[in-house]
Formats: C-alpha cells, structure tokens, sequence
C-alpha cells in the first residue's frame, strides 16, 4: 500500500526539509518524484537496490555520513536528529525504512551533494535528470515522469 503524494508532502517531505533549512518546492517536488520512482510511493519498502521509500542502499548511506556529513558537523548533527535515538546505533540503514524524516533528509543529502542547480517544480524531465544523475544513472527520463503520473498524478508544485 503506497502513501498518498499528498500526505507524504505534507507531513514528512515539506516539514523535514523545513527543519534542515533546505525548503523549496521543486526540493519537494523532486523528493516526492523520487519516492514516487524508487518506491511507488512506498508499495515496495526494501530489495536488493536498497531500503525504504527512496530505497537507499547501504553503502551510499554509509558514504553520505563519511564523505559528506563527516564535513558538516551542524548539518550531520540536525540529519542525526531526525534518527530513533537506540535504533540507530543498532540498526542505522533500517532507519532508511522505519523512519521517513530520516529516510528524507538522507535523500536529499544525496541530492545536495551533487550540488546541482534545482529546476523549476514543474519541469517533470529536469526534475528527472537530477533523479537519474543521483540515483539511477542508467534509467531513463521517461521511468521518472510515468511514476510521477501514475502515483502523483497531478501537476508539480509552485517554483521557488
């Protein structure tokens, strides 16, 4: 069972990237395309390619945290803030799958490390390049605007 776009911008995309600081809607757009194309909004939590809704594999977890967090103590210290306080020193990646602020702001971190320029909310093939050059490079554009229709269906947010 996926969770609703709308919900799921609403209640975990927008307020994660507010508390990092990070908040625009095409930020918010392309995380909802992300989870919409990794996941399907949730339908599928974990396989071989990696856990939870953005399905995030454990060694780029482990990568963000050592390569670019490990730069940033402020902006480590607020990512570490959204994890569960004991599951994660037990069980950090199945925070990836338990925990969507956390799952969230560990995407983004992905996506902020390429330090790529944001396209306008509705520019659905700009959004996807960034999600193909983050985390699919061999995909196509197309695999990236058909999930956002068939599980966001409408629109893209208002630009920045």
């Amino acid at each position: 069972m996926a969770i609703a776009a709308s919900e799921l911008s609403e209640f975990v995309i927008r307020p994660t990237l507010l508390y990092l600081g990070r908040y625009c809607p095409s930020a918010e757009a392309l995380l909802l395309g992300i989870a919409a194309s990794q996941s399907g909004m949730g339908s599928a939590l974990h396989d071989r390619r990696g856990h939870g809704l953005y399905r995030i594999g454990e060694l780029r977890h482990q990568s963000i945290w050592d390569q670019f967090l490990a730069h940033d103590p402020e902006l480590a210290s607020l990512v570490r803030g959204l994890a569960s306080q004991h599951a994660f020193l037990s069980g950090p990646h199945l925070e990836l799958t338990v925990n969507l602020r956390y799952a969230t702001a560990i995407a983004w971190m992905l996506v902020e490390e390429k330090a790529l320029p944001l396209p306008e909310s509705d520019d659905l093939l700009g959004l996807a390049r960034i999600w193909r050059q983050t985390f699919q490079p061999h995909a196509r554009l197309r695999d990236f605007t058909q999930a956002w229709q068939a599980c966001v269906g409408k629109p893209a947010l208002q630009a920045c």
